[in-house]
């Protein structure tokens, strides 16, 4: 199968000498989060968003894509990482230093797309994106057999340019279209980053809702301002929407509310806010049809605003691991202390994102930091925004 009708040639592969000057974290292909392993063997992006985490890794002014390493040995790195499990594992593509559907950079989503799918795996694979997809497009997507795929369309309707650079209008459109086409894979509104004063008004929050119906599932989140991301609007001129950065998204608690009270169907016990969610594992999982491998279900303020069958998807799926198989695992990966395991989550100590991620999908329930605690309604959100009690 051809990966496109408009064949390009691959893009050239950054040398060695300047793959040392990239950030280590940039050089690094593979990075675990919680939507799954990340790969990112293309970096470089044209699209200007002044809230993208390239801030995070020094390459926002990195604007022509760039390969580090081939498709396939992306992939051989990515099947053989010691965190990944076939089945379980979910995958995101370039989600960190370039956009999957620029059309230099579409060939190689597709590629690696195709690569996984012939290995058989049936993973989750995530593929997030603001810019063009078309008809063409689609079809190559609904191609793929055995992953399951899921296109997030970034969507803000943020209206300042410099901030947001890209008319909305693109990602409007795709989603449509993606939607439209829609067989083997399924589309989610990524309705982000939500900001207080610049696209949470009453017809931004219609908008969204309008929008929302041409998407299997809608994920609304908040703006990570970290401390790179606030020098950037600082040094030219943008209004700085918080006083305090924070290492978790900002999503207040009134923007919250607001977007409730717009989506809720009091009428409908089965949809209550129709396919409405905080979390994107819980949006893609209920998109397919299946519990949310992530286990947010212990969350349970996190489920108040979710449809009825997939509450009981999750609830059926939803089980208390085996205490000394976790303790010997996360021992295993360098924990120290107690290991607790709560009706909410699996409480550790001396563990970093990624192995946490890993026990996380192992066991489809929560594990979390003792020393950073997700508090209640606020879980994996920072404080800001929220009352102090």
């Amino acid at each position: 199968m051809a990966t496109t009708s408009r064949a390009r040639r691959p893009l050239p592969l950054l040398t060695p000498d300047q793959i040392s000057t990239l950030k280590p974290e940039l050089a690094e292909v593979i990075e675990y989060r919680k939507s799954g392993l990340s790969l990112n063997h293309v970096v470089g992006c044209p699209l200007d968003c002044g809230y993208c985490v390239r801030h995070l890794f020094d390459n926002f002014e990195m604007k022509t894509p760039r390969a580090l390493m081939s498709d396939e040995a992306a992939v051989e790195l990515l099947t053989g990482h010691h965190y990944f499990q076939p089945r379980k594992t979910p995958i995101q593509l370039f989600n960190r230093a370039t956009d999957p559907m620029l059309p230099v950079v579409k060939p190689h989503t597709f590629n690696v797309l195709r690569l996984l799918d012939e290995r058989g795996l049936t993973n989750h694979v995530l593929v997030i994106t603001r810019w063009r997809v078309v008809p063409e497009d689609c079809a190559i997507l609904n191609s793929f057999r055995n992953i399951r795929l899921t296109v997030l369309v970034t969507h803000s309707g943020i209206d300042h340019p410099g901030i947001e650079p890209v008319d909305s209008a693109i990602a409007a459109a795709s989603l449509r279209t993606l939607y439209e086409h829609a067989d083997r894979y399924r589309t989610v509104l990524y309705w982000r980053p939500i900001v207080p004063g610049l696209n949470d008004s009453d017809d931004h929050i219609q908008r969204a809702l309008l929008l929302s119906e041409h998407a299997h599932a809608t994920v609304f989140t908040g703006l990570f301002f970290r401390n790179e991301i606030a020098a950037y609007y600082r040094d030219h001129g943008l209004p700085e929407p918080y006083e305090d950065t924070a290492r978790r998204k900002i999503m207040p608690e009134e923007s919250e509310r607001r977007i409730l009270e717009a989506f809720h169907r009091p009428d409908d016990q089965d949809l209550p806010w129709g396919p409405l969610f905080r979390k994107t594992s819980c949006g893609v999982a209920y998109a397919h049809g299946e519990a949310d491998y992530n286990g947010h279900y212990g969350i349970r303020e996190l489920c108040d605003i979710c449809p009825k069958a997939q509450l009981g998807l999750c609830r059926d799926a939803w089980k208390t691991p085996d205490l000394d198989l976790v303790t010997g695992q996360a021992r295993s990966l360098g924990a120290v202390g107690d290991v607790e395991i709560t009706e909410r989550a699996i409480m550790v100590e001396g563990l970093d994102e990624p192995p946490r991620y890993y026990l996380q999908h192992s066991h489809g329930y929560q594990v979390h930091d003792r020393s950073k605690p997700h508090h209640y309604r606020r879980h994996g959100r920072a404080d800001i925004g929220w009352p102090t009690a």
